[in-house]
């Protein structure tokens, strides 16, 4: 644990990697140490224990390296190069000899321009573009894996632990990044749609519905460049994966809306259902649209405790996770 500081210094240095960058730029997230290394990336895996993951031993964090890739490569082949060892030589070198003291994920450094996110703030998306997105989608849940292991993530039981954990980690919260009014208001939708539909849940399952899915399916994760690359999926977690696809399409629809594109969002969710199939998820939208508006300001409120972002983003930190809560509450 003493070491990861003096690594990541070491890393910044470019003599540290095979291509010997001009310059390192570096990024952090509650996870990771991200890499910014001209033309590639390398990810490499904090070694914290966050309840819903666990990358505190070396062995677990190279498990989740492969994961990544692997996963990854479902729908972004082309930029997930592979898992590198980083050897304690010298510092510190990517790929060299002798004791390995870490590992990173290696990438191809996809254009921040291209982002989806960076798009919708130029207004620079257009309907014909989430149409592709939405064809890319669908062609991807048809081939998700699915079984009884992957299933039940869609039985009540499993919902009610994803929606009732959303409530107890944000309590906290309360008059702070959403007002109780609307905390309570949201719950109560949230247990309320749940028992009334008890029946359609149970035939999304035997439906075959519920899939290996990319699981955190935001605007930011999407890249038009050479195709469309849908990157960045969860790899830590199964049950944050595992969802119905309904839950999935929510997602970036409800992302779409908060960046103040109501039109692109139903133009996204009317060709997913041309191309899926699925006459049934109009009845889920707003549920799961309301679920993922409430994560999205839950994660966002996770950064109020981080002692490493400064109080000036955390005054932003706040006023995004606000916005999300009140988008949440306008679905029910």
């Amino acid at each position: 644990m003493s070491q990861l500081p003096a690594l990541v210094e070491a890393l910044l240095d470019p003599k540290a990697y095979p291509e010997r960058p001009r310059r390192i730029d570096l990024i952090q997230t509650q996870m990771s140490f991200v890499f910014l290394a001209d033309d590639y990336v390398y990810k490499v895996k904090k070694p914290v224990d966050l309840g819903y993951l666990d990358y505190t031993t070396l062995e677990k964090r190279r498990l989740y390296c492969r994961r990544e890739v692997e996963l990854n490569r479902r729908l972004c082949p082309d930029a997930y190069l592979g898992v590198v060892a980083i050897t304690g030589e010298k510092g510190a070198t990517v790929g060299g000899q002798g004791e390995v003291v870490e590992y990173a994920v290696k990438m191809r450094r996809l254009p921040q321009e291209k982002m989806m996110n960076a798009l919708l703030a130029q207004g620079q998306v257009s309907a014909e573009m989430v149409v592709r997105v939405a064809d890319k989608l669908a062609e991807f849940h048809r081939s998700a894996e699915t079984s009884a292991a992957v299933s039940v993530f869609g039985d009540l039981a499993a919902i009610i632990q994803n929606t009732a954990e959303n409530f107890a980690q944000t309590e906290k919260y309360i008059g702070n990044t959403i007002p109780l009014e609307r905390y309570q208001s949201i719950k109560a939708y949230t247990d309320g749609f749940i028992r009334g539909n008890a029946s359609l849940f149970r035939k999304r399952m035997a439906d075959g519905r519920i899939r290996d899915c990319h699981g955190d399916l935001h605007a930011a994760h999407i890249c038009f460049t050479d195709g469309i690359c849908i990157y960045d999926c969860i790899e830590f977690n199964d049950r944050f994966r595992y969802c119905d696809i309904a839950s999935e399409v929510a997602f970036l629809a409800m992302d779409l809306d908060h960046y103040g594109w109501p039109d692109l969002s139903r133009g996204f969710v009317d060709a997913y259902m041309v191309y899926s199939q699925d006459r049934e998820l109009p009845e889920l939208l707003d549920f799961y649209k309301c679920y993922r508006a409430y994560v999205r300001g839950k994660v966002e409120s996770f950064k109020l405790d981080d002692p490493h972002i400064p109080p000036q983003d955390k005054m932003k930190v706040k006023d995004i996770a606000r916005r999300y809560f009140e988008l949440a509450e306008s679905y029910i």
